[in-house]
């Protein structure tokens, strides 16, 4: 990625301040020689009557301006070239002095005398104004995407460090309008502050900058998002929150089906690639999933972001859950074959233990349905849990259920008490479904081996919301879920199954056919007339397609 942006950086609009200092330089220079070659070339045959070729005129002004001789040129007679000759001497050494300031001082400088000349110009760009997590995620990804942006940090020696490595930093004070302007305020589209307490005077003072600009805060508590939307925010991100959402959504109902299908009709299960899958890195295209004749690849989950259907290049990771449509027993022998997935039928748990009650594991229990028994563990009585106790204790756990529970969600702020959690729970029952949330991305691996599910990182799902924000996308929304409906097959008929699950960009998808009182789901069946669809889809992607094709 380094070298791609040094490549980036060869177009004049990528050029840094100083590097635009350093073009400049050499060009005037240049041109400072070409001119005087020119004049001397004229002086030497009008004025002293010596013709000679332009490189030799060109040869002469060099040896004068870095005072390094003449040559067989001097002396000269006339007063004109003599004039000039010290004109050029004179301008050799303004050039040395200039040459010695701007390219061999900084060079020997151990700091750059100003971050802001790193800065590349800046248009319809990202102001980041402070961001207390891993910074390195959050700019690489939006170095990924190609997205320009500016980070202001408070810290000179983060700033410093960033900026050796090549990003987008300076070092300032966001509530100053100064430091702001640094950044290109006034020309900026977007604005993500991750300041705490001082958030709202950031803001403030950006707006007043630049009143059109859109504006994402990341706070630790959805209670402030009232009063940030007063001051001009226009959205505000509790990651801990939204993450034990996901967590929660994705324990219980990730796929709403309706009524559980018969024999011989059509089932809709999530199958989820677990820690130890021997299907890590093979892509979405090359998985027996996708290429098995009688199964429809819906949707899946891919770092707590929904994607339907996913692409085909896209590789599987331990957090991948493949959303799968067609006959049940076909899912099931699928997922039997292949070592390391679970297959599970889409019903909600009969009960869920929540390891952790702080703002991810409130957001969590509220996010679960009422029909599902929740057991609520902290080692704080203050947060009034169901059991009181160290999580992280093999009887703590015990006395929570965790040898009956079908779901544990793990929402501990302290990432090495979340891992041995995570470890005791999966010693404890081999069967419970582990779902956690990490603080620090590199922790993902570790939370896998250690017996997890499904991980979700703060760090990383923070870095990739601002970046689906900057391209005007939502990420992570829990009300996006998958239906199946029936549907007259008309529109499509003399088509085949897979010449219509071809377009995948709708939101929805055809999986089967239903003729005669069987389910036809091979690729290669003709839809006819009289026959029946299956259509899968988002809440949204069927309401799309009901409009289309089920008008009224």
């Amino acid at each position: 990625m380094r070298e791609l942006r040094d490549i980036r950086g060869l177009h004049p609009r990528n050029l840094t301040q100083r590097q635009r200092l350093l073009v400049i330089f050499v060009t005037g220079l240049a041109a400072v020689v070409l001119f005087y070659t020119v004049i001397y070339n004229w002086g030497m045959e009008t004025l002293e009557n010596r013709p000679q070729s332009i490189f030799r005129s060109f040869q002469t002004v060099v040896e004068t301006m870095t005072t390094t001789g003449y040559g067989a040129d001097s002396p000269w007679t006339t007063p004109v070239m003599n004039v000039l000759m010290v004109t050029i001497q004179l301008t050799g050494v303004v050039i040395g002095f200039v040459t010695l300031r701007v390219l061999v001082i900084p060079l020997f400088e151990r700091t750059p005398l100003n971050l802001d000349d790193r800065l590349t110009s800046k248009n319809d760009h990202v102001v980041i104004a402070e961001y207390r997590r891993d910074t390195y995620v959050l700019l690489d990804e939006l170095e990924e995407l190609d997205v320009e942006y500016v980070l202001i940090e408070s810290d000179e020696e983060e700033a410093k460090r960033l900026s050796d490595d090549g990003y987008q930093a300076i070092n300032g004070d966001p509530e100053e309008r100064a430091d702001l302007d640094r950044a290109s305020i006034e020309r900026a589209s977007l604005l993500i502050t991750d300041a705490g307490d001082r958030t709202a005077s950031i803001v403030l003072t950006a707006l007043e900058a630049n009143e059109d600009l859109r504006v994402i805060s990341f706070t630790e508590s959805t209670r402030r998002k009232a009063a940030l939307a007063e001051v001009g925010v226009d959205r505000s991100v509790a990651p801990h929150a939204l993450i034990g959402e996901r967590l929660a959504e994705k324990a219980t109902t990730p796929v709403a089906v309706g009524a559980s299908p018969e024999p011989g009709d059509v089932d809709i299960r999530e199958i989820l690639v677990r820690r130890d899958s021997p299907l890590h890195g093979v892509r979405v295209r090359d998985s027996p999933i996708a290429t098995h004749p009688n199964l429809t690849l819906v949707a899946g989950w891919f770092d707590g972001e929904l994607r339907l259907p996913p692409s085909p290049d896209e590789p599987l990771t331990p957090n991948t859950v493949l959303v799968v449509a067609g006959p049940g027993g076909e899912i099931d022998e699928m997922a039997t074959e292949i070592s390391g997935i679970r297959a599970r039928r889409l019903v909600a748990p009969s009960r869920v233990i929540v390891a952790g009650l702080g703002e991810g594991g409130i957001a969590a229990v509220s996010t679960l349905p009422d029909d599902v028994a929740v057991t609520t563990v902290d080692e704080s009585a203050e947060r009034d849990p169901d059991y009181v106790g160290d999580v992280s204790e093999p009887e703590t756990l015990r006395a929570a259920g965790i040898e009956e529970a079908s779901a544990l969600i793990v929402t501990v702020s302290d990432d090495s008490i979340a891992l041995l959690t995570i470890a005791i729970a999966r010693s404890l029952s081999d069967d419970v479904e582990i779902l956690a949330r990490v603080t620090e991305a590199a922790k993902t691996r570790a939370a896998f081996r250690a017996g997890a599910d499904y991980v979700l990182s703060t760090q990383r799902v923070s870095a990739r919301l601002v970046a689906s924000e900057v391209h005007g996308e939502r990420v992570m929304d829990p009300t996006s879920q998958i239906r199946i409906v029936r549907a007259e097959a008309a529109p499509f008929a003399g088509e085949t199954l897979g010449d219509v699950r071809q377009n995948g960009e709708r939101g929805w998808t055809v999986v089967a056919v239903s003729r005669d009182g069987a389910v036809l789901t091979d690729e290669r069946t003709a839809i006819e007339r009289d026959d029946e669809v299956f259509v899968a889809g988002s809440d949204d992607g069927i309401q799309a397609f009901d409009q289309t094709f089920r008008p009224g």
